[in-house]
């Protein structure tokens, strides 16, 4: 039996919160969360090519990351132990939200995922020792297509709900939005 899925927007076009079907019982709990066949029945037309998984301290801050076109990633991100604040800035020239930001918490127990579109800047704070983060993107890593946001970028303003104890000498001088190389373009969905 299919588990339901559930979209909500955030205020960053066509990056989502994603609820997925659970059942649980004095065993534990099972949960589908991913079909191919029921998300495209909810309206997702997103395919994955390559799954992702990062272990982290608390503390470590791992972002604001991004691939250029034509090497763009979408990420479908989830918490399979711990916790961490996961973020998108938005990237995409002509976007109403350009130079925006929605982060949310997701966790092993409240087992909410994000989708951010190609365009967006993703990074994360793990919020718990031994976090386990695990995603899966719809492109490959591409090495010389990466780039980095500033994730204390002033002007896009993310309020981390504390402050990053570890952070990669990479990520700690990635450029501000102002600065950073970028060549998405916004399409509005129909």
């Amino acid at each position: 039996m299919p588990m339901p899925v559930k979209f909500s927007k955030t205020d960053i076009p066509g990056m989502l919160l994603v609820e997925v079907g659970c059942v649980g019982d004095d065993r534990g709990f099972f949960s589908e969360v991913y079909s191919e066949a029921v998300w495209r029945d909810a309206g997702f037309e997103e395919r994955f090519v390559q799954d992702n998984l990062s272990l982290s301290a608390k503390g470590t801050l791992r972002g604001m990351h991004y691939q250029l076109e034509p090497h763009g990633l979408g990420k479908l991100v989830r918490v399979v132990r711990g916790s961490i604040f996961d973020v998108g800035v938005d990237l995409r020239k002509g976007s109403p939200a350009f130079g925006k930001w929605v982060g949310r918490t997701l966790s092993a127990e409240n087992r909410l995922a994000l989708w951010l579109p190609v365009g967006l800047a993703h990074g994360f704070l793990a919020l718990e020792d031994d976090t386990l983060a695990y995603y899966k993107s719809t492109g490959h890593h591409t090495p010389e297509a990466e780039r980095s946001l500033s994730y204390f970028d002033p002007e896009v303003g993310i309020a981390w709900p504390c402050r990053p104890t570890i952070v990669s000498p990479k990520d700690a001088q990635a450029p501000t939005i102002e600065r950073a190389e970028h060549n998405f373009e916004f399409k509005a969905q129909a």
